[in-house]
């Protein structure tokens, strides 16, 4: 047995609908949340600023009261504090995502074994407001933080003594919230299949007209052994997943994904040929444009069609991510897709298709299946993980749909392929995280110079016999390992 040496928390955010309020309660609840809409408002204004930089949660609230009070908005002081700490918190994330964005670009100008020193002095005064004394870091943090803004105002947090659940019948209860007046609650009924407890999230969703809970569950712990499994993740459009033991998750994503496109794009076309209709019979037949632009132009139906599409893609994903766990504790390597595909020129088409990849869902999906399994994901750079031989780590061979042709002619499936180089990315420490895609380049262009030359071949030989693409003899890299530099 594999000895257990900690554990994690199986937590999961669960949404149920409110299915009942009187009229009076649903008045009263929505000039609430549009006067906890202010705070929120002049919260984001006040500690959204790089001056509040790393401020905690908890010390939030004076820093609001200070030019803000309840009485003036004629709300409860509770309700105003939970609603300034919800705030603060997502600033926190904001500037943690800032900080992140940063690193990647101290990393690039600093490369190698010769920036380490420098970069490490970097990110400890990222911690703190050291960094405004620093010129480098204090643009590079203006540049990255956006400050923050909010025009959210259908939300109200309420804390476990803001509230009260009692079961009316099996799947059915009842909350009694904290409302505007002192000892008066305004009672909701919920559809929902356990007790609700803990912070909770009134939402109203203004397309719906419906009102939701939003709630964190608690599923257990789960034991994580001492050496978790490694496995490498190629995330693709066909399949969700593909990992490095060969088993693809999530089979049917490139169908949905297309379809969903496919169908959206014919539905604008016909949309576009009636608001061309509609345009030209404003001045001619008013009446009939009017019932053009009513009956047929209304967003209503298609709305509804797309959260139904865009729910399917959601759970394939989710179940993809599931399946490749499998209950298991794994070291999960996957690639960093969160920069946008730039300076490549593909058709309209491809494009289209290519929106409708829900790449940042996917990375949640697998982060939540990580943490209820106990597992961790370390994202690795992406650079060549397709073109690169996973048996010889170089870049002699070529991709072509879902084959992978090595140099000797064996034939590979090509995400199975990419999947193992990920793996191999993931300690390789000649290749970091954040290291350009032209340094990944020389490295792995090096690294084929190297094999080659155990061959008594060198990359120009293996440009012509057609191993290596000839785009790569366009580089610099290239060129100064021809000349022996």
């Amino acid at each position: 047995m594999p000895k257990k040496v900690d554990t994690a928390k199986k937590r999961s955010t669960q949404i149920v609908p409110v299915i009942g309020m009187s009229e009076l309660v649903q008045a009263e609840l929505l000039s609430t949340m549009k006067k906890l809409g202010i705070v929120r408002s002049e919260s984001y204004n006040k500690l959204g600023s790089i001056s509040h930089w790393g401020l905690d949660w908890k010390k939030a609230y004076p820093e609001v009261r200070s030019f803000r009070t309840p009485d003036t908005l004629g709300l409860p002081a509770k309700l105003m504090e939970w609603t300034v700490s919800d705030v603060a918190k997502a600033i926190t994330a904001q500037q943690a995502a800032c900080t992140d964005a940063v690193i990647k670009k101290i990393y690039k100008k600093f490369p190698g074994r010769d920036g380490q020193r420098r970069r490490k002095e970097l990110c400890k005064q990222l911690k703190t407001l050291a960094f405004i004394d620093d010129p480098l870091l204090h643009r590079l943090v203006r540049k990255e933080f956006q400050r923050g803004h909010s025009w959210v105002k259908n939300q109200i947090v309420y804390q476990q003594v803001g509230y009260k659940c009692k079961r009316l019948s099996r799947n059915t209860y009842q909350l009694e919230l904290a409302g505007l007046r002192r000892g008066k609650r305004n009672k909701i009924t919920v559809r929902s299949n356990r007790k609700i407890k803990g912070q909770i999230r009134l939402v109203y969703k203004q397309l719906l007209g419906k009102f939701e809970i939003h709630f964190l569950v608690d599923y257990g712990t789960v034991e994580i052994p001492a050496n978790r499994r490694a496995i490498g993740v190629d995330k693709g459009y066909t399949e969700a997943f593909y990992d490095s033991d060969g088993q693809a998750h999530g089979k049917n994503l490139g169908k949905v994904a297309t379809n969903k496109s496919d169908r959206i794009c014919a539905k604008n076309r016909n949309r576009g040929k009636l608001w061309a209709l509609h345009r030209k019979l404003e001045k001619i037949d008013p009446a009939k444009s009017a019932r053009i632009l009513k009956n047929n132009l209304s967003r209503k139906t298609e709305n509804r069609r797309y959260r139904k599409n865009q729910s399917e893609i959601t759970a394939i994903i989710g179940a993809a991510s599931k399946s490749l766990f499998n209950g298991e504790s794994l070291k999960v390597f996957a690639e960093n897709l969160t920069q946008p595909i730039r300076n490549k020129r593909q058709s309209k088409a491809m494009s289209r298709k290519l929106n409708s990849w829900m790449k940042g869902v996917m990375r949640d999906s697998l982060q939540k299946w990580a943490n209820w399994t106990g597992s961790v994901v370390t994202e690795v750079q992406p650079s060549y993980t397709s073109q690169v031989d996973s048996v010889t780590g170089t870049l002699l061979g070529k991709r072509s749909g879902d084959n992978f042709t090595r140099f000797n002619g064996v034939v590979l499936q090509a995400d199975h392929n990419a999947a193992k180089n990920v793996l191999s990315r993931g300690t390789d420490k000649d290749i970091t995280r954040y290291m350009s895609k032209t340094e990944v380049q020389a490295v792995l262009l090096r690294r084929t110079a190297r094999f080659l030359e155990g061959m008594g071949l060198s990359l120009l030989d293996a440009v012509e016999l057609g191993w290596l693409d000839c785009k790569h003899s366009k580089t610099r890299a290239f060129k100064q390992l021809l000349n022996g530099i």
